[in-house]
């Protein structure tokens, strides 16, 4: 379930399920997951200052608010007011659901250059392991990475092993809006990659799907985001296995959707884990959301897409030499992801991925997996590739959507 082609071999796989299943049939109480250690990071601290601190005589919102209070709050301030309180919390307005787009992306570039001070500053620490030296550098090259040029951070989060959102295209104006959703390993190191391996990291993957969407209906407004922003498994492990991670991310996601601007539709193209996150999401994704597609699917912890309970079209595909085929559909005790959705019998509608090599090929330029993803994020359904002859995917919907 990783995003990239690092895949562990079938029979570690199997070994660590059978042994998971035995543990969870001896124990008494159910899984447990291990609690994972956090300690304070920069946004914590400045989630702390913000609590106390006021603006214009005013206490400022409790940061999970819902969305549509933080807009009001935000849209009662003057712009100056609004870009001193980005320019103090930074990380704290440029992660706020309801807040304007465009103070995100400023207050994200003032967190991002205060990270790779930061971050300057450890690589010259003596104390450091060589290990943690290395680290310091590769986050100290990723800030430097996403200060590059005008690009348009959505959320950017560097504690831990970091969290991010990036945007392409224009996410106001846009007719519709693309969420790719990445799987296993995902995190600050991983948003991006250069090389043969850039379309298999989510900027990569959403950079591809932008291009493929623009020329699939060319002058649409659309837009893409590339959706790190949640904390994923780390590796081929028991929480990869396991769906705490997946719904910790799906509320994540649907505080996302529900903030963001306008009225465009929304489409969730959602890869290996992240596919796990999407069913976990779907009850309670908005309307707005017209489809949810998924690629080297591991299962989204249903038996069947009618008990996704979602009014959203569902897609799924997996190539041939994709190696998550061979990994067992199971759901005991929590643990496994349940049904395969390129199963006919899940319901799904089953389209092609020709031309996609491997676990993480399903974004590449001129693959039918990319062009359906294009076609389903600009609404071109009829040009859609089913898997199969009879065009079963296409059930249900009369032509083309309004773009």
């Amino acid at each position: 379930m990783t995003s990239f082609d690092s895949s562990p071999t079938l029979t570690a796989w199997r070994a660590l399920l059978a042994i998971a299943v035995v543990f969870v049939m001896l124990a008494t109480t159910g899984w447990t997951a291990v609690r994972h250690q956090h300690s304070a990071g920069p946004r914590e601290t400045a989630l702390a200052s913000w609590a106390k601190d006021r603006i214009a005589g005013h206490a400022l919102p409790d940061v999970s608010a819902p969305a549509d209070r933080l807009t009001h709050f935000f849209a009662t301030l003057t712009s100056g007011q609004q870009v001193a309180l980005a320019d103090k919390y930074p990380l704290v307005v440029g992660n706020l659901n309801g807040v304007p787009v465009s103070l995100r992306y400023r207050a994200n570039r003032h967190a991002l250059a205060q990270a790779e001070s930061a971050e300057e500053q450890r690589t010259r620490d003596v104390r450091l392991s060589p290990d943690g030296h290395r680290q310091a550098v590769l986050r100290l090259e990723r800030f430097r990475s996403l200060l590059a040029g005008d690009r348009q951070i959505l959320t950017f989060d560097p504690s831990g092993r970091g969290r991010a959102a990036e945007v392409f295209g224009d996410l106001e104006r846009a007719e519709r809006v693309s969420v790719v959703v990445p799987g296993v390993d995902t995190n600050l190191l991983t948003l991006e990659r250069r090389g043969i391996k850039k379309n298999a990291a989510p900027v990569g993957m959403a950079q591809s799907l932008y291009g493929a969407e623009r020329s699939a209906r060319p002058g649409s407004r659309t837009a893409v985001i590339a959706w790190a922003d949640y904390t994923a498994p780390a590796g081929i492990g028991m929480d990869a296995a396991l769906g705490g991670l997946a719904a910790e991310g799906a509320v994540r996601l649907n505080a996302l959707v529900k903030a963001l601007p306008g009225t465009s539709d929304v489409s969730l193209f959602c890869h290996s884990y992240g596919s796990v996150l999407c069913g976990l999401a779907a009850h309670d994704l908005p309307a707005r959301v017209s489809d949810i597609a998924v690629a080297g699917s591991p299962g989204m912890r249903v038996d069947s897409a009618a008990a996704l309970h979602t009014g959203a079209r569902v897609w799924a595909m997996r190539d041939g030499d994709d190696w998550i085929e061979d990994v067992p559909n199971m759901a005991v005790g929590g643990l496994g992801h349940g049904a395969d959705p390129v199963d006919p019998a899940f319901g799904a509608r089953i389209v092609s991925a020709d031309g996609a090599v491997g676990h993480s090929g399903y974004f590449e330029p001129g693959t039918e997996s990319l062009s359906n993803f294009a076609a389903i994020g600009v609404g071109a359904y009829d040009s859609v590739s089913c898997a199969t002859t009879d065009g079963a995917c296409h059930g249900d919907i009369s032509g083309d959507a309004e773009a």
